[in-house]
């Protein structure tokens, strides 16, 4: 109907011309009440029928030409039609279609001024006493038409509101979500820049330290010395350039102590402990010793944090939480459960709109990686991240 109008109202130009015809052979002055069959319209009736359906098919592109035209043609039926044809149902319908596609004000006054113009003419010219119940009932129609087309506007208004209330709370939806990312990316990147930076720095210092204290060594040994001070310089003096486009003018300079990670995991654990939620710690990161690389150090630290901060404020009391830490082949498995509610672990439910969760995703995408959160079977939550560690 929306993709072919006029097609739809040239359908409902026919089904009003059959409603006039059919109703043309009704009386309603029959001895025991309206009869069908007992009166015949005369040809103009029918012709002035047709016109008028036929003005309908035209009803949305010249609402108030069609309605016009109808308007004509219903006084000149109410003058001349002896017995009276229904032509005044397409001045109804015409009447409608200009109150649901207009104003208030402009649809009241239209109306007022055709339904006392029709009613006055069938009242005081029409070959029907003033008082006849056809009179009055094209006042009702006429006043019923514009009612309801008035009341469809509103409606359609209404429902236009709220959609386009939607669309502008879901545009502001994600462009609130593409401004947590993008803040979430920045702070990673900050993160990631501070630790580099920090083991640079003191590569830095050490090579240049050890160029001087190792004269008596070969000379190959001062070359590679001086070699990785340089290399080291220059990565530093590029990263803090290309980092440095981030920080925004006023941001606090960098913390001067390296960033957290797994080697203060206790201290970390021992502050939610000391909140009151029992947390059972386990970390398996093999027997050769190896450090774990910065980035996934703090990013491994970063979601144990955000995890546990969850499950403290949204599990409910007498919760307890599980953190393992396990090195699996060329990755570091992070898990966090907890026997709590369904948003503990994960989506930060209860005012932050799941930005947690954002973060933790930003962090483990960032080195490669994945992170996942859901509800467990049986109650509580989960949250795994896998950090590739090459």
């Amino acid at each position: 109907m929306r993709s072919h109008p006029l097609a739809t109202d040239a359908v409902l130009a026919l089904g009003a011309l059959v409603s006039m015809v059919v109703g043309s052979f009704a009386d309603p002055h029959g001895p025991h009440g309206p009869t069908f069959g007992t009166q015949t319209p005369e040809p103009l009736s029918l012709l002035l029928m047709v016109l008028g359906a036929a003005a309908l098919v035209f009803r949305r592109r010249h609402t108030r030409t069609v309605l016009a035209v109808t308007i004509g043609l219903c006084l000149l039926e109410l003058t001349t039609g002896e017995p009276r044809a229904p032509v005044a149902m397409s001045t109804v319908i015409a009447l409608y279609t200009l109150a649901s596609r207009t104003d208030r004000p402009t649809t009241w006054r239209i109306a007022l001024l055709t339904m006392a113009g029709l009613t006055g003419v069938a009242m005081l010219a029409g070959p029907l006493p003033w008082y006849a119940q056809e009179n009055i009932g094209i006042f009702a129609w006429t006043g019923m038409a514009a009612a309801a087309g008035d009341a469809v506007r509103s409606r359609r208004a209404f429902i236009d509101a709220i959609r386009e209330r939607a669309e502008r709370a879901e545009r502001t939806r994600e462009e609130e979500a593409r401004r947590r990312v993008a803040e979430e990316r920045l702070r990673i990147a900050r993160d990631l820049h501070d630790v580099v930076a920090h083991h640079i720095a003191l590569v830095n210092v050490q090579a240049g330290v050890a160029a001087h204290v190792m004269d008596k060594r070969p000379d190959q040994a001062k070359e590679a010395l001086a070699h990785v001070r340089d290399a080291s310089r220059s990565a530093l003096n590029e990263l803090r350039a290309t980092v440095g486009l981030l920080r925004q003018s006023g941001d606090p300079e960098a913390p001067t102590e390296p960033a957290p990670g797994l080697a203060v995991l206790d201290e970390l654990v021992g502050t939610f402990r000391h909140a009151g939620l029992p947390v059972k710690v386990m970390v398996e990161l093999g027997r050769d010793g190896d450090p774990l690389p910065a980035a996934v150090d703090l990013a491994a630290y970063r979601v144990i944090q955000e995890a546990l901060t969850n499950v403290r404020k949204h599990a409910g009391p007498e919760v307890r939480a599980e953190v393992s830490v396990v090195r699996v082949g060329a990755s570091v498995e992070v898990t966090v459960l907890d026997d709590g509610g369904a948003s503990a672990a994960g989506e930060d439910e209860g005012g932050g709109g799941g930005h947690g969760l954002l973060g933790m995703r930003e962090r483990a995408t960032a080195l490669g990686g994945s992170c996942s959160a859901g509800p467990r079977f049986g109650g509580g939550y989960r949250v795994h991240a896998v950090l590739p560690m090459t």
